[in-house]
């Protein structure tokens, strides 16, 4: 029972059977006999025992234990009933609605015998030309095959939803919330994501809520290729004490930008000073929950009208009841246990703010107009020479480094927090003083060590047999792990006296992060930051690879330790509100357990 309990809680808090954080999937430890046995309680139950046993057991295929691509054997519900679609067939069928402007964060692809059809997510099965995004709905390509737009994909969920966003809208606080229910509601109504775009304009600019919303089809970590979104919502309440603190880094933003190993030539020519919130979740519904949020995800609005940061304080700050701490010296131990959360909520916030928040595409706009200076290109800080490449008309940042990108933005973001957080005015916004030598010293070497920690850590997220990345902040914290380390031996280095290196800890040396550490990561952040300003994705995708590429000594050693050391995943229980009736609301909390996981989801009404 208690494993049964164990699986129920992890596929919960995951909303099905792969890891949110990883893509890997986990099974039941009890034996298929055993949860036969538990499912006889009903016949009904026992019938879906039936149906489901071979997807909740992985059995001896091993492809499907990832998700990913169909044709390379993983699993992947954003293709569905079409097992034999090759990665070529998606990037052919995404690059040519890329071409007619249709924006794929709704969509899935199902191949079919004469081409392939594009599934939308609406409420409508036809929405009419005049509401979709695309009046044509059928195409024939180059090879023949044709590809169709089919409305109504997840047309139950999305009417459900698109009726109770209308109900919310009598409820907003101003104009700005009117407006976004409203688009939101077309959006999920007719499968247009131009009135989604439209909703997340009015969302950046409903400034400084108590309650904090927002809700659609998000990221695209679970899409193998990268674009297509992941449905997600959440509800969160403002941290007015914590938010002080992040409303004078939004301040102040401006003059630490110009820090930043790059000129101008590659910064916003704007800085467009977000709202920027600590706040404590009260639901966050999707497969996993962040630490940080920086929406919308849609650069033309981002550069032209703003985005939001978010910090989700009790998620920074949840932990298990006496977890330890492997890869940390017991002389850094106490430092570390006191300044961890202090250190993830400064790096969060740099993350978020000025790492997602920072830095130009260099594009052609429209044939023949630039929003930098053609003739007299920027000077790339890494040639000396005028840049040669840039963004063509259409392209965004998604399909250009496509299923590399998550990553690599996270990278790109982690890379900013590392190098601001050495400023001492920054910390001392946080509330930490004495420079590097005092209080504020400590909250760097933290920040450091937990880089450093995470990195390592990252190797349970990489899969020896596919060799294959499962999670995209990890890949990026082990590339910077590696920069550390590339740093010298007088920075930082792992160290060990055992063959199996069960005692691996990091040393890393509190006084060489400004002259050595800060260093490393400019020279890596200024590559990661110009590839990406100037669309040169072989050149990023060369660099990228070849630093997270996981040689003989981490697959072999490193790896192997880390796994030894796992510890158990964090599951988020989550709280109820309930109406009682005489217009109170009340707050249920559960206990942080599987019974208090699985009774949190049977008073929510889902089980």
């Amino acid at each position: 029972m208690d494993a049964y309990l164990n699986y129920a809680a992890q596929f919960l808090g995951n909303l099905g059977n792969y890891k949110s954080f990883g893509d890997s999937k986990f099974v039941p430890r009890l034996e298929p006999r055993q949860l036969k046995a538990l499912a006889t309680v009903s016949k009904e139950t026992l019938e879906k025992y039936e149906k489901f046993k071979d997807l909740i057991y992985a059995g001896n295929d091993v492809a499907k234990l990832h998700l990913g691509y169909p044709s390379a054997g993983h699993v992947s519900t954003y293709y569905p009933a079409s097992p034999h679609i090759t990665k070529e067939d998606i990037t052919g069928v995404s690059d040519f609605l890329e071409s007619k402007k249709l924006l794929p964060e709704n969509t899935r692809i199902r191949k079919t015998g004469d081409g392939f059809e594009v599934l939308i997510a609406s409420a409508s099965t036809n929405p009419s030309s005049e509401e979709r995004d695309l009046k044509d709905s059928e195409w024939t390509l180059d090879d023949g095959k044709k590809v169709k737009l089919v409305f109504g994909d997840h047309s139950k969920e999305m009417s459900t939803i698109a009726h109770h966003i209308s109900e919310a809208k009598k409820y907003a606080a101003n104009k700005h919330e009117v407006d976004m229910m409203t688009e939101y509601a077309t959006s999920f109504r007719t499968g247009s994501l131009q009135a989604f775009k439209r909703s997340q304009k009015a969302w950046v600019q409903d400034k400084g809520p108590t309650v904090e919303s927002d809700i659609g089809f998000i990221e695209t970590y679970r899409d193998p290729h990268g674009i297509r979104g992941e449905w997600e919502g959440f509800v969160a309440m403002v941290n007015k004490e914590r938010t002080q603190a992040f409303s004078k880094l939004v301040e102040t933003a401006p003059k630490y930008i110009p820090l930043l190993p790059w000129s101008h030539e590659f910064e916003k020519d704007k800085f467009l000073s977000p709202d920027f919130t600590s706040l404590e979740v009260l639901t966050f519904a999707g497969s996993g929950i962040p630490a940080g949020i920086n929406i919308p995800n849609y650069d033309d609005i981002r550069q032209n009208f703003g985005f939001k940061n978010v910090s989700l304080g009790n998620i920074l700050s949840a932990k298990a009841p006496n977890e330890s701490i492997p890869f940390i010296k017991d002389s850094d131990l106490a430092t570390y246990q006191k300044y961890r959360d202090p250190a993830f909520e400064v790096q969060v916030g740099l993350h978020e703010l000025l790492g997602h928040g920072c830095g130009k595409l260099l594009q052609e706009t429209s044939p023949g107009k630039f929003n930098f200076d053609n003739d007299s290109p920027p000077i790339s800080p890494l040639t000396g020479q005028p840049i040669k490449t840039w963004y063509a008309p259409g392209q965004t940042w998604g399909s250009v480094f496509g299923p590399m990108a998550a990553s690599y933005e996270e990278c790109r973001a982690e890379c900013v927090a590392m190098a601001l957080s050495c400023e001492m005015p920054i910390l001392e916004l946080f509330g930490f003083e004495g420079g590097i030598h005092g209080e504020a010293g400590d909250v760097l070497y933290t920040a450091y060590l937990q880089m450093a920690r995470a990195g390592i850590a990252a190797l349970e997220f990489w899969d020896p047999k596919s060799r294959k990345w499962g999670q995209a902040h990890m890949q990026a914290r082990f590339s910077i792990l590696r920069t550390f380390l590339n740093a010298g031996v007088e920075f930082c280095q792992l160290e060990y006296t055992k063959d199996d290196l069960s005692d691996l800890t990091i040393r890393l040396e509190k006084s060489r992060i400004l002259d050595l550490g800060r260093p490393a990561v400019d020279t890596y952040l200024q590559k990661l930051h110009i590839y990406k300003a100037t669309a040169d994705f072989s050149a990023a995708k060369r660099m990228y690879d070849e630093i997270t590429d996981v040689e003989s000594f981490y697959a072999d050693l490193v790896r192997p330790a880390v796994l030894a050391k796992k510890m158990p995943r964090k599951v988020f229980v989550q709280g109820n509100t309930v109406e009682m009736g005489d217009g109170r609301v009340e707050l249920r909390e559960y206990d942080a357990s599987n019974v208090g996981m699985v009774r949190s989801w049977v008073e929510r009404g889902y089980v």
